[in-house]
């Protein structure tokens, strides 16, 4: 009897699951599909604001008629950037705050979030049309506040790609049976340590042209440095963190230190890239339509990431109608992503000039990575650490 009621308690689950994704395939309101229009959407933006900056001031003649632009200077460029990175922060913003909280997919704010895009487009065209019409101080003020916002975003997609490791690195420990497991973590630390060492080499051949590049010079070798540092913290007796998570972390430092020195800018003796040429090629184009789509993605794959930010586990089980992902923290992921998106396109300085078909170039974007990197390693190496101190100190307190 028991084992009866059970699947008939199955089934029916089964069977509301079924009409309830078939009620929200019908009225347009699937939560998985409303992350890819949010992402195209936010696509759209960065596109909008690099056509802003790099052709703006050819095609848009009409901007000189507005007053609070005075003849285009202040609402094309690094400017224009600006105000389309507001008009985005904006509309996501709007979407946090009337989304955040939502637990249960059945409620007016999942329907809201999943749906309405009629009314969500022309929300979100107003709000970037608003922002040119705003006076050149609270474009400034906003632009101060998207250096502060930017960081924030740096910050969540740094703990998001932590926990994306550790998570990798579980799963491979979990996996049966224990010989085959050790196998694959040697073969993909291996692969991941040797991707490493070539990165390293090509940088000191590409970016060390002579002696005298000591900037560089002190960049990557600092990155080998702490490649090493993670390693042996991982493998400490007390730590035994395994050499697999080092491994993937040393391909994040290694990658963060090769885009800090590709976005020195160009015309040095050190850096040899497409942006040290006078002319636009098609390796600076495929440059920056990597770089677009990569922050995109990087965008969407950190705001769907909520539960490693749940400082408290619940070991409650999902319901059926429970939403599959933190509306709220979606939303705020672009929020910040819009003002990180516009310090790529203006170089993180409003008084820099930056080139057409460039990204994220000048010597605020080289210090920003690179801290970046420095601040990725203290994190990790916080994470393998703090266990250990704790434990130590829960020790020492029950002795007493």
């Amino acid at each position: 009897m028991e084992t009866s009621g059970g699947g008939s308690s199955d089934e029916g689950r089964r069977i509301f699951k079924a009409d309830t994704w078939f009620s929200q395939f019908r009225n347009g309101s699937n939560p998985w599909m409303a992350r890819y229009i949010y992402a195209l959407m936010f696509l759209i933006a960065n596109l909008l604001a690099w056509a802003v900056r790099d052709y703006g001031r050819g095609a848009l003649t009409e901007m000189e008629r507005l007053k609070g632009c005075h003849g285009a200077r202040d609402c094309l460029g690094a400017e224009g950037v600006l105000r389309v990175s507001l008009g985005c922060f904006i509309f996501y913003f709007t979407m946090f705050l009337s989304t955040t909280g939502t637990s249960k997919m059945r409620g007016r704010r999942s329907t809201w979030h999943s749906g309405w895009w009629s009314a969500k487009i022309i929300l979100w065209v107003a709000f970037i049309i608003i922002p040119f019409v705003l006076p050149a101080t609270v474009i400034r003020l906003y632009g101060d506040v998207a250096h502060f916002g930017a960081g924030v975003f740096l910050l969540i997609q740094l703990v998001s790609v932590i926990s994306f490791i550790t998570w990798l690195n579980d799963c491979c420990q979990s996996d049966k049976p224990a010989d085959r497991c050790q196998i694959h973590i040697m073969l993909l630390a291996t692969m991941a340590y040797v991707i490493c060492l070539v990165g390293i080499i090509s940088m000191y051949i590409w970016y060390v042209p002579q002696p005298t590049c000591l900037l560089n010079i002190f960049f990557i070798t600092w990155t080998l440095v702490l490649l090493q540092l993670m390693t042996s913290v991982s493998l400490h007796p007390k730590v035994d963190a395994g050499i697999l998570t080092p491994g993937l972390m040393g391909l994040y430092i290694v990658f963060i230190c090769w885009c800090a020195i590709r976005s020195e800018p160009g015309g040095g003796k050190c850096v040899r890239n497409a942006d040290s040429s006078n002319k636009t090629d098609w390796l600076t184009i495929i440059s920056f339509i990597v770089a677009v789509l990569a922050m995109v993605i990087a965008t969407f794959s950190t705001g769907i990431d909520s539960k490693c930010f749940q400082f408290r586990k619940d070991d409650k089980q999902d319901e059926e109608d429970d939403v599959p992902y933190g509306y709220g923290f979606f939303h705020l992921v672009f929020a910040t992503g819009a003002m990180y998106f516009a310090m790529l396109l203006i170089g993180w300085n409003t008084n820099h000039p930056i080139r057409k078909w460039t990204i994220d170039v000048g010597w605020t974007s080289t210090w920003v990575r690179i801290v970046n990197e420095w601040l990725a390693v203290c994190v990790y190496l916080w994470m393998l650490v703090a266990p250990v101190i704790w434990k130590n100190r829960q020790m020492v307190v029950g002795a007493v």
